[in-house]
């Protein structure tokens, strides 16, 4: 995302980004309404007296032209919308990475062997011993035997303890950020 000169997010065209949605919701509502009261005011006869054809015309242009600029409108929503995702698809990219990075940092601090590093990488996700033991190809007994060796280099007593680890660093690095601000 760009940023401003004090380092904060730039709006993308500069008008607030909620700002598309709730005029095209009015424009189209409108419109719709419009036409769909016509219509019924000349299937029900209510009509008393014949509105002029030109202020007729001039109605229609003027709905015609909403139903367009709700189009308009929508497009850029729309736009608008997509390069939100992108910018936080991008974002997410950043920070799986950084997060990698961050992983590989404690990794090498704690001097996991490639294989500690694997064991450790698939409890962070959630893996069970035997779902690790599976997708490494070793027995179970391994892979409880390299959990207790990451426990005790990492200085924890237990998975949770090693999640937890991480977790606590990143909300650290957020409240620093936070305060930093």
């Amino acid at each position: 995302m760009a940023s401003g000169s004090a380092g904060k997010p730039r709006r993308l065209s500069g008008m607030k980004t909620g700002f598309f949605l709730p005029v095209l919701v009015v424009v189209q509502g409108l419109c719709a309404l419009f036409f769909v009261s016509d219509i019924a005011m000349t299937v029900l006869g209510l009509r008393s007296r014949p509105i002029s054809w030109h202020l007729r015309e001039l109605i229609e242009i003027g709905a015609a032209v909403g139903l367009v600029l709700g189009v308009v409108l929508g497009w850029i929503a729309y736009r608008r919308s997509q390069q939100r995702v992108r910018l936080a698809e991008q974002s997410l990219r950043l920070l799986q990475a950084s997060f990698k990075d961050h992983l590989d940092e404690r990794f090498a601090a704690w001097k996991l062997t490639p294989a500690e590093r694997d064991v450790a990488l698939f409890s962070l996700k959630g893996l069970s011993l035997s779902e690790i033991a599976a997708l490494r190809q070793t027995s179970e007994g391994t892979v409880k035997a390299q959990s207790n060796a990451i426990y005790r280099k990492a200085g924890v007593s237990g998975r949770t303890q090693l999640l937890s680890l991480f977790i606590e660093e990143l909300m650290q690095s957020e409240l620093e950020q936070v305060r930093a601000a």
